[in-house]
């Protein structure tokens, strides 16, 4: 088979960010849209150039379709079970059409020295006229490649990258012009696309690579066998565990809050950031979902990462880092992007780099202390950071900070001074099965008992019952639903109840739906959809305060948003249901883990109870 050009197969209209499906290796993702196009893959990390940017930066930016050659129904698209095998079967004339695809973490248990994406199209009923259209740019500028061939292999290089694409049958490709081919029923057609940075473009057959893509389910499967069965929800907590561990970067363990920049929370504003670096929030929050669910590796690795990138700035913690723990690029829009539907500008670097955001040195030092009430002893230089980010906290916590949402006018922000609370805890209890000189003790004690204070002082609104989002206003924040976590104030106390309640009725976005604030109260222009971790920290408070039954409504109702591969953005739009921001979301999917477990451990209603 050689195919044939063709220039007469149009792409549709941009798709739906939750039309998009998630290929991944633990370094590097790809998203496919529903017609077969990879629209998203970052070479040779999460943060590196995109080979494909389509997705936001247009046809210019390339892409890597496979799929029919003329528009067809997609019949069905779904992940191989517990696997990151992604397949998707269209309705194409008299036949079928199906497209099964992933991108090889692991040989017998190592990395892969080069990124391998591998695609194969099978044809049932009737033969299906398909097309690959294989158009790589690289970079910010859309760079061509120098092009030539090996070993049956078409070659695209750019200085230290190089990129390969094979086919078995034997295709005759070129960069940016779509080839027609036809597939019949028993001859299937398998193409193998092979990254390499600074190393050697290691060449794989077609037939070898289609092996190791069933060797890697096999790893998989057996990954999340590992999971406990009795969890509720279980094939969707599976989900969003795979999920969140294939946005781990391998090489460092540090999870990724998403691998996209720039999917707009408000489509066609400037509400565009980028995420593709490590916030240690929400890695935290991560790392409590797998000890949770009995994966003490993963907490383990990135606390270590956390170690190793923070030894430079500590004892300050950084809000946001690279892969490598290093400082995250300064913010910058790339010139001549268009944007996913023309949302402009399209970002990359972050200018929440540089802020001071308290609260993550109370989700840092609570999933430490997770790590050690399940049974695991930190370091002596782990535990001496851990000390060095509480001692911050007890000198600082009276500072305004950024807050979890990262506004640009720092405030005393009441979650924040939670979060300093929760860390100065978390600390002593860590203390009690690790060595703390008494005086230090004593003034981590001293500090959280102020804190405690001050907040149910400042930050309490009695006329509304509630904590408020930051001292002298009467706004609520939807990340106080955190409260029940902590223990500063009992789960039945009528401040707690008072708060979830009060912000399930002035932040509903109709539903489960919750925004994270009062829409537009943030100094940006523009407006902003529902925040989905939100509406699971909601599920996980009434859980944890006795309402089990609404929290399990609550739950199945949000699980009805996933997009159909049961992924999750950052926010949805109430209106339409569309899924914006960057996306999938690590912090989205953390907190279903985490809402799920409330649930399991949250008891029963008694029989007959309301």
């Amino acid at each position: 088979m050689t195919g044939r050009p063709d220039v007469t197969c149009p792409r549709p209209p941009t798709p739906p960010i939750g039309d998009y499906g998630l290929l991944g290796d633990t370094r590097t993702a790809a998203l496919v849209a529903g017609d077969g196009g990879i629209d998203w893959l970052c070479v040779p990390r999460f943060d590196g150039d995109p080979l494909f940017g389509r997705l936001v930066g247009g046809p210019e930016a390339g892409t890597f379709r496979v799929g029919p050659a003329r528009p067809a129904a997609v019949v069905e698209r779904r992940y191989r079970q517990h696997t990151a095998t992604l397949t998707t079967t269209w309705a194409a004339g008299s036949g079928r059409l199906t497209l099964t695809e992933a991108m090889v973490a692991e040989i017998s248990g190592r990395l892969l020295p080069t990124t391998l994406v591998v695609r194969r199209l099978s044809a049932e009923e009737d033969a299906v006229d398909a097309v690959v259209e294989f158009d790589p740019r690289l970079g910010a500028r859309h760079r061509r490649p120098r092009v030539h061939h090996r070993r049956q292999a078409l070659v695209c290089e750019w200085g230290s990258l190089a990129v390969s694409l094979g086919s078995a049958p034997g295709l005759t490709l070129a960069p940016g012009r779509p080839t027609r081919i036809t597939v019949r029923p028993g001859r299937d057609v398998t193409l193998v696309l092979a990254v390499a940075h600074r190393e050697p473009l290691i060449h794989v057959e077609p037939a070898a690579a289609w092996e190791l893509l069933l060797e890697d389910e096999d790893r998989w499967r057996a990954w999340t066998a590992e999971i406990d069965e009795s969890l509720p929800f279980r094939e969707h907590v599976v989900r969003s565990l795979l999920t969140l561990r294939l946005l781990t970067y391998s090489p460092s363990q540090a999870p990724v809050a998403a691998p996209t920049t720039s999917l707009p929370e408000d489509p066609g504003g400037i509400r565009n950031w980028d995420y593709r670096y490590v916030w240690p929030r929400d890695a935290s929050i991560g790392v409590s979902a797998f000890l949770s669910v009995g994966k003490p590796d993963e907490a383990h690795g990135f606390l270590a990462w956390l170690l190793h990138a923070s030894r430079l700035q500590r004892p300050r913690l950084p809000a946001l880092l690279t892969l490598h723990g290093r400082h995250v690029p300064a913010e910058r829009a790339l010139p001549g992007w268009p944007g996913y539907l023309d949302s402009a500008p399209v970002r990359v670097g972050n200018g929440a780099a540089g802020q001071h955001q308290l609260d993550g040195y109370g989700w840092v030092i609570d999933a430490a202390w997770a790590f050690a009430q399940a049974g695991h002893r930190l370091y002596p230089e782990t535990w001496r950071a851990v000390r060095g980010f509480a001692d911050l906290v007890a000198r600082c916590w009276q500072e305004p900070d950024a807050g979890i949402w990262e506004v640009r006018a720092p405030a005393q922000h009441v979650h924040s001074k939670l979060m300093g609370w929760l860390a100065l805890d978390r600390a002593l209890r860590i203390a009690d099965t690790h060595p703390l000189p008494d005086r230090q003790r004593r003034r981590w004690q001293k500090t959280r008992d102020a804190i405690a204070a001050d907040v149910r002082t400042r930050g309490f609104d009695p006329t509304a019952g509630s904590y408020v989002r930051s001292y002298d206003s009467r706004d609520l924040d939807a990340a106080l639903l955190v409260l029940p976590l902590l223990g500063m104030d009992g789960i039945a106390s009528p401040r707690v109840r008072g708060t979830i309640d009060a912000i399930r009725d002035r932040l509903s976005a109709g539903g489960p739906l919750l925004y994270r604030y009062p829409p537009g109260r943030d100094g940006f222009p523009g407006t902003e959809g529902a925040f989905l971790p939100c509406s699971f920290w909601l599920v996980q408070a009434l859980a944890r305060t006795g309402r089990r039954r609404e929290a399990v409504d609550l739950f199945q109702t949000m699980l009805d948003h996933a997009s159909p591969l049961g992924l999750y953005a950052e926010e949805l739009d109430p209106a339409t249901g569309a899924h914006l921001g960057n996306y999938p979301q690590t912090l989205t999917h953390a907190a279903l883990v985490q809402a799920a477990l409330a649930i399991r451990d949250a008891p029963a209603p008694a029989p007959g109870s309301a």
